[in-house]
């Protein structure tokens, strides 16, 4: 191989290798500057809630209802529009009534605040 082919080929390599690094820290910053997607997991936040409510709440409430209550709430996030238009799930009917306490409330504040999910105050 002559010495020009080396180089040439030296050369070549390095031109690919800069501009792979431009492109890849252009896309690594710009997904850095969106903030990461929420994904609400029902099983995940039952577990959530249930760990940070109260003992004597704990020992009235079971997963399934508080699984509901859940459920519940998010329904009523739709209904007053603070939920995305295109979720998967969509409302169903509701027959059970179901009653949320402050400590039950409270649990899925911090859920949400855990989740990040909690943004600007609403003006509703």
């Amino acid at each position: 191989m002559s010495a020009v082919l080396i180089v040439a080929s030296i050369i070549a390599a390095l031109l690919v290798f800069v501009i792979a690094a431009v492109i890849i820290g252009r896309e690594a910053r710009r997904l850095d500057s969106v903030a990461p997607r929420v994904v609400y997991e029902l099983e995940q936040a039952t577990q959530f809630v249930a760990d940070n409510l109260p003992s004597e709440t704990q020992a009235r409430l079971t997963y399934a209802e508080l699984r509901k209550l859940l459920v519940f709430h998010m329904r009523w996030l739709h209904d007053k529009g603070l939920q995305p238009a295109g979720v998967v799930d969509r409302r169903q009917d509701i027959v059970d009534e179901v009653v949320i306490d402050e400590q039950t409330l409270t649990g899925y504040l911090l859920d949400f605040d855990a989740i990040g999910a909690i943004g600007p105050q609403s003006n509703d």
